[in-house]
């Protein structure tokens, strides 16, 4: 059974920076690829990043693009995702998932592509 555990979540000032991390177990990873999301209470899940964990490819959803960079440790079968510059429409609980699968860009953004889900890191960013 894989599973995602987030950490690094809390509570910083608009313009610091965060590490979230994702801590995956479970079997080996060759082909999966990691996505994570955010959820605002009251609206739908929203795609961030993603990164395949054989290659290291990443793919950014755009509005983040610049201030946010995933990246992965193999090693540690973790993912984290480097947040920077933080805004208060950042705020949000940031879930990890997980998923066997090809790297195709038009799909990573999909909630439905993944299997396996954490259960999310709150993030507040105060003004």
């Amino acid at each position: 059974q894989v599973q995602p555990v987030e950490s690094g979540g809390g509570l910083v000032q608009a313009g610091g920076s965060l590490r979230l991390s994702c801590a995956v177990s479970g079997r080996t990873f060759s082909n999966y690829r990691i996505g994570w999301f955010r959820q605002v209470p009251g609206k739908e899940r929203e795609f961030v990043a993603a990164i395949s964990w054989a290659f290291g490819s990443t793919y950014y959803t755009d509005s983040v693009k610049g201030r946010f960079t995933i990246s992965r440790d193999n090693a540690k079968n973790t993912v984290y995702l480097q947040i920077n510059s933080l805004k208060p429409e950042d705020t949000a609980v940031y879930y990890c998932a997980a998923s066997r699968g090809s790297w195709a860009t038009v799909s990573l953004g999909r909630e439905s592509e993944y299997d396996y889900w954490g259960q999310g890191t709150q993030v507040t960013v105060s003004s």
